[in-house]
Protein backbone atom coordinates (compact mmCIF):
# COMPACT_ATOMS: atom_id res chain seq x y z
CA UNK A 1 0.00 0.00 0.00
CA UNK A 2 1.14 3.48 -0.79
CA UNK A 3 1.13 6.00 1.48
CA UNK A 4 1.34 9.83 0.70
CA UNK A 5 1.60 12.54 3.84
CA UNK A 6 -1.77 14.38 3.38
CA UNK A 7 -0.78 17.17 5.02
CA UNK A 8 1.30 18.79 8.34
CA UNK A 9 0.53 20.89 11.15
CA UNK A 10 3.42 22.01 13.78
CA UNK A 11 4.38 18.42 15.85
CA UNK A 12 1.86 16.16 13.63
CA UNK A 13 1.71 14.45 10.30
CA UNK A 14 -1.11 12.96 8.85
CA UNK A 15 -0.45 10.01 6.47
CA UNK A 16 -3.27 8.71 3.81
CA UNK A 17 -3.26 5.99 1.00
CA UNK A 18 -4.29 6.36 -1.95
CA UNK A 19 -7.75 7.44 -1.34
CA UNK A 20 -7.51 9.67 0.96
CA UNK A 21 -7.81 7.46 3.81
CA UNK A 22 -6.06 8.55 7.08
CA UNK A 23 -4.03 5.51 8.19
CA UNK A 24 -1.71 7.26 10.82
CA UNK A 25 -0.46 9.96 11.93
CA UNK A 26 3.14 10.57 13.63
CA UNK A 27 3.46 13.44 15.98
CA UNK A 28 6.72 15.31 17.38
CA UNK A 29 5.17 16.59 20.68
CA UNK A 30 8.46 17.04 22.83
CA UNK A 31 9.07 18.05 26.30
CA UNK A 32 12.65 19.61 27.26
CA UNK A 33 13.32 19.26 30.62
CA UNK A 34 16.37 21.68 31.63
CA UNK A 35 18.42 22.02 34.64
CA UNK A 36 19.15 25.42 36.36
CA UNK A 37 22.04 26.16 38.02
CA UNK A 38 24.16 29.07 40.03
CA UNK A 39 27.74 29.72 40.50
CA UNK A 40 26.76 32.33 43.28
CA UNK A 41 24.88 29.93 45.87
CA UNK A 42 25.84 26.40 46.72
CA UNK A 43 23.44 23.36 46.92
CA UNK A 44 21.12 24.90 44.55
CA UNK A 45 19.47 23.70 41.46
CA UNK A 46 15.96 23.78 39.63
CA UNK A 47 14.33 21.34 37.06
CA UNK A 48 12.27 22.98 34.78
CA UNK A 49 10.22 20.92 32.26
CA UNK A 50 8.14 22.81 29.32
CA UNK A 51 7.04 22.01 26.11
CA UNK A 52 8.86 22.74 23.20
CA UNK A 53 6.96 24.90 21.28
CA UNK A 54 6.94 27.21 23.85
CA UNK A 55 8.29 30.52 23.48
CA UNK A 56 11.21 31.40 25.65
CA UNK A 57 8.93 34.00 27.57
CA UNK A 58 7.54 31.52 28.98
CA UNK A 59 10.42 29.61 30.35
CA UNK A 60 11.39 33.22 31.75
CA UNK A 61 8.79 33.32 33.63
CA UNK A 62 8.75 30.00 34.65
CA UNK A 63 12.42 30.53 35.68
CA UNK A 64 11.27 33.67 38.15
CA UNK A 65 8.39 31.81 39.63
CA UNK A 66 10.59 29.00 40.30
CA UNK A 67 13.19 30.96 42.33
CA UNK A 68 10.16 33.59 43.69
CA UNK A 69 11.38 36.76 41.86
CA UNK A 70 9.57 39.75 40.49
CA UNK A 71 8.62 39.95 36.96
CA UNK A 72 9.94 43.71 36.51
CA UNK A 73 13.50 43.29 35.72
CA UNK A 74 15.05 43.27 32.00
CA UNK A 75 16.06 39.34 31.74
CA UNK A 76 18.00 37.62 28.34
CA UNK A 77 18.51 34.40 27.62
CA UNK A 78 22.00 33.64 25.48
CA UNK A 79 22.66 30.60 23.67
CA UNK A 80 26.16 29.20 24.21
CA UNK A 81 28.47 27.18 23.22
CA UNK A 82 29.95 24.10 25.06
CA UNK A 83 32.52 26.23 27.21
CA UNK A 84 29.61 28.60 27.76
CA UNK A 85 30.81 30.78 25.48
CA UNK A 86 27.83 33.60 24.16
CA UNK A 87 26.40 32.97 21.24
CA UNK A 88 22.54 33.97 20.19
CA UNK A 89 20.91 36.20 22.42
CA UNK A 90 17.17 36.17 23.31
CA UNK A 91 15.95 39.46 24.58
CA UNK A 92 12.89 40.69 26.84
CA UNK A 93 11.79 43.17 24.32
CA UNK A 94 13.22 44.21 20.49
CA UNK A 95 16.18 46.12 20.81
CA UNK A 96 16.31 46.99 17.32
CA UNK A 97 19.52 45.95 16.02
CA UNK A 98 21.17 46.29 12.81
CA UNK A 99 19.11 44.87 9.97
CA UNK A 100 21.94 42.62 9.12
CA UNK A 101 21.66 40.78 12.33
CA UNK A 102 19.21 38.56 13.42
CA UNK A 103 16.67 39.44 16.29
CA UNK A 104 15.45 37.12 18.59
CA UNK A 105 12.53 38.15 21.22
CA UNK A 106 11.48 36.30 23.53
CA UNK A 107 7.91 36.44 23.46
CA UNK A 108 8.10 35.89 19.34
CA UNK A 109 10.09 33.11 19.46
CA UNK A 110 9.66 29.22 20.54
CA UNK A 111 12.07 27.42 22.30
CA UNK A 112 12.44 24.94 19.48
CA UNK A 113 13.81 27.03 16.95
CA UNK A 114 16.96 27.59 18.45
CA UNK A 115 17.45 24.31 20.93
CA UNK A 116 17.48 21.08 19.20
CA UNK A 117 20.21 18.82 20.84
CA UNK A 118 20.21 17.37 24.74
CA UNK A 119 23.09 19.08 26.72
CA UNK A 120 22.83 22.24 25.05
CA UNK A 121 23.60 25.62 27.44
CA UNK A 122 22.17 28.51 28.14
CA UNK A 123 23.06 31.71 30.13
CA UNK A 124 19.60 33.11 31.70
CA UNK A 125 21.02 36.87 32.56
CA UNK A 126 18.22 37.80 35.47
CA UNK A 127 20.40 40.93 37.06
CA UNK A 128 21.45 43.17 33.73
CA UNK A 129 23.26 45.84 35.65
CA UNK A 130 25.95 43.92 36.72
CA UNK A 131 25.14 40.76 34.64
CA UNK A 132 24.77 37.89 36.72
CA UNK A 133 23.17 34.75 35.55
CA UNK A 134 21.88 31.20 35.84
CA UNK A 135 23.49 28.47 34.36
CA UNK A 136 20.65 26.09 32.42
CA UNK A 137 21.54 23.34 29.94
CA UNK A 138 19.09 20.90 28.03
CA UNK A 139 19.33 17.93 30.16
CA UNK A 140 17.08 16.32 28.07
CA UNK A 141 14.45 15.95 25.43
CA UNK A 142 11.65 13.45 26.29
CA UNK A 143 9.45 13.15 22.80
CA UNK A 144 5.71 11.74 22.85
CA UNK A 145 4.97 14.37 25.29
CA UNK A 146 3.29 17.73 25.36
CA UNK A 147 2.59 20.23 28.24
CA UNK A 148 0.29 23.42 28.50
CA UNK A 149 2.36 24.99 30.63
CA UNK A 150 5.87 24.94 32.25
CA UNK A 151 6.14 23.07 35.33
CA UNK A 152 9.26 23.37 38.07
CA UNK A 153 9.52 19.46 38.55
CA UNK A 154 12.23 19.61 40.87
CA UNK A 155 13.68 22.49 43.27
CA UNK A 156 16.58 22.49 45.82
CA UNK A 157 18.16 24.94 47.91
CA UNK A 158 17.46 29.03 47.94
CA UNK A 159 18.24 30.93 44.84
CA UNK A 160 21.13 34.23 45.13
CA UNK A 161 19.16 37.96 45.71
CA UNK A 162 17.60 38.69 42.58
CA UNK A 163 19.45 41.92 42.37
CA UNK A 164 22.76 43.82 43.99
CA UNK A 165 23.16 47.76 44.25
CA UNK A 166 25.70 48.62 41.56
CA UNK A 167 27.28 51.12 43.82
CA UNK A 168 27.13 48.84 46.86
CA UNK A 169 28.27 46.10 44.49
CA UNK A 170 31.57 48.70 43.21
CA UNK A 171 32.22 49.83 46.73
CA UNK A 172 32.81 46.54 48.14
CA UNK A 173 33.91 44.37 45.56
CA UNK A 174 37.28 44.85 45.87
CA UNK A 175 37.21 43.88 49.99
CA UNK A 176 34.38 41.06 49.08
CA UNK A 177 31.98 41.97 51.56
CA UNK A 178 28.89 41.18 49.47
CA UNK A 179 29.44 37.84 50.21
CA UNK A 180 29.86 36.28 46.87
CA UNK A 181 32.81 34.27 45.55
CA UNK A 182 34.99 36.39 43.84
CA UNK A 183 35.03 33.81 40.95
CA UNK A 184 31.83 34.32 40.08
CA UNK A 185 30.95 34.27 36.52
CA UNK A 186 31.25 37.74 35.91
CA UNK A 187 34.94 37.92 36.75
CA UNK A 188 37.58 37.80 34.16
CA UNK A 189 38.92 34.98 36.20
CA UNK A 190 36.13 32.54 35.97
CA UNK A 191 36.42 29.33 34.49
CA UNK A 192 33.75 27.95 33.01
CA UNK A 193 34.72 24.27 33.50
CA UNK A 194 34.32 24.30 37.51
CA UNK A 195 30.95 24.73 37.18
CA UNK A 196 31.41 21.32 34.93
CA UNK A 197 32.87 19.49 37.96
CA UNK A 198 30.95 20.84 40.67
CA UNK A 199 27.41 20.79 38.43
CA UNK A 200 26.26 19.65 35.19
CA UNK A 201 28.87 16.67 34.66
CA UNK A 202 28.20 15.11 38.65
CA UNK A 203 24.51 16.50 39.44
CA UNK A 204 22.09 13.36 39.47
CA UNK A 205 18.59 14.98 39.31
CA UNK A 206 17.51 11.77 40.43
CA UNK A 207 19.43 12.32 43.75
CA UNK A 208 16.90 12.34 46.68
CA UNK A 209 18.63 15.64 47.74
CA UNK A 210 16.47 17.12 44.81
CA UNK A 211 12.88 17.49 45.75
CA UNK A 212 9.49 18.75 44.76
Amino acid sequence: MKLCILYAIPNEALYADLNNTIVYSITNNMVYKFLILSDEVDHFAREIEIDSEATFLELNDAILESVGYTKDQLTSFFICENNWEKKTEVTLMDMETDFDEDSWVMGETRLSELLEEEKQRMLFVFDNMTERAFFIELREIITGKNLKKAVCTKSVGNPPAQTIDFEEMEKNVKSNDLGIDEDFYGDDDYDPSELDAEGFDDLDMSDDDLRY
